[in-house]
């Protein structure tokens, strides 16, 4: 019999957990999700997982259509071997995760500020997808 390791916890925060932080969950799910259980959270959740979240993490062959979004207070009791923040406003207001072993800050743009046409818009979740999965997903894994 193989000997079993228990998988390392990341928790990824942002203020409405409703894109950036629902875009890193799914990559770290897809990208590394054999060594390292994923859940993420909100400070102010909004109600739904924005569309053009989902629409662009589904372009990349990842499904979030069923994420929901949750407060940081639901997993605030819970071991964490990781907590994330993904936006400034998540990082300045973030709870103290005594449990965790460690807290970063990695901040990515919210695509939501492009106010422009849907093909900017679409640029703007894009470009922000490609980041999180380029440099979030690869500073999770090394500290495997």
């Amino acid at each position: 019999m193989g000997e079993t390791t228990a998988k390392k916890r990341v928790l990824i925060l942002c203020t409405g957990n409703s894109c950036r932080s629902q875009m890193a969950e799914g990559w770290v799910r897809h990208d590394i999700g054999d060594r390292w259980e994923v859940a993420s959270a909100g400070t102010y959740p909004a109600s739904i997982v924005h569309p053009l979240a989902v629409r662009v993490m589904a372009e990349a062959g990842v499904d979030i259509s069923a994420a929901i979004p949750k407060h940081v207070s639901t997993l605030a009791d819970q071991h964490w071997d990781l907590v994330v923040t993904v936006c400034d406003s998540a990082r300045e207001v973030c709870p103290v995760f005594p449990a965790a072993a460690e807290q970063i800050h990695m901040g990515f743009p919210d695509p939501i500020m492009e106010m422009r046409g849907e093909e900017e818009r679409l640029a703007a979740y894009r470009e922000v997808r490609d980041d999180i999965r380029a440099q979030l997903v690869p500073e999770i894994a090394r500290r495997t």
